[in-house]
């Protein structure tokens, strides 16, 4: 018997079905870390099930409390417009809580970390070695000042240099990105992808890691990222999107 708030990861989705698959393996590992916490997914779009209709089920089985967490790393569109749009349709016998957005969160830079290393980087590289921040891009500023932050945030730890570089929306790209930190004279280049999973933007981060000396993995399901995401959890406390009667 669950008897804290269900937690409802709320995923963009794609027609990649790498993207739900590595959601769902996220998501397994969050339930191993918090057998306590029940946990579902939602999608907002190509996916089942939708947010709404996780919403509606659980509506229906006498749920009172949720926690809707954006699996998002900014705040951008999604979060600031999307996500709450349908939580406000939601049954009004739920009382629901939106989490924030895991990013930035020191551990999601040792997530970013752990990618690089298993893709052939050692700490005895780091000094010699630029990297590319690569995210999904945005219109919205705020969104692209927190990556610029991250970069440089990331380059205090030892890193020859770190550039934020965007598949969409906002310049530069992934491969302008590699070619200024070859300039700068970095004895190689990785390219982190800050992204969550697979997908169409990924790929296109991944086409302009070419010129680079390592590519990592996007962070998917990651230790880190499971744990990031309880954070916001538990730090949801005060309900901010009460359904009028509940």
């Amino acid at each position: 018997m669950f008897t804290k708030p269900v937690l409802l990861v709320i995923a963009h989705g794609s027609r990649d079905p790498r993207h739900a698959a590595t959601v769902h393996a996220l998501v397994r590992r969050v339930r191993s870390l918090r057998p306590d916490v029940r946990v579902e997914t939602g999608f907002l779009d190509f996916n089942i099930p939708s947010v709404q209709g996780v919403l509606e089920s659980l509506a229906a089985e006498g749920v009172r409390d949720v926690v809707a967490l954006p699996l998002l790393l900014t705040r951008a569109f999604h979060a600031k417009a999307d996500i709450p749009a349908v939580l406000r349709d939601a049954p009004p016998q739920l009382r629901i809580r939106q989490a924030e957005v895991l990013g930035p969160a020191p551990l999601l830079l040792s997530a970013l970390e752990r990618r690089l290393y298993e893709a052939g980087l050692t700490p005895a590289d780091k000094s010699s070695t630029g990297v590319v921040l690569a995210s999904a891009g945005s219109t919205d500023p705020e969104a692209i000042a927190v990556i610029a932050e991250i970069a440089r945030e990331w380059r205090q730890t030892g890193w020859c240099a770190v550039r934020p570089a965007f598949a969409s929306a906002s310049l530069p790209r992934t491969e302008d990105a590699v070619r200024e930190l070859r300039a700068l004279g970095c004895a190689r280049v990785a390219v982190a992808p800050y992204v969550l999973a697979p997908g169409f933007l990924p790929d296109r981060i991944a086409r302009g890691a070419a010129e680079a000396d390592v590519l990592a993995d996007v962070l998917g399901a990651a230790p880190e990222v499971a744990r990031v995401l309880l954070e916001r959890y538990e730090a949801a406390g005060v309900p901010v999107l009460a359904a009028v009667g509940a």
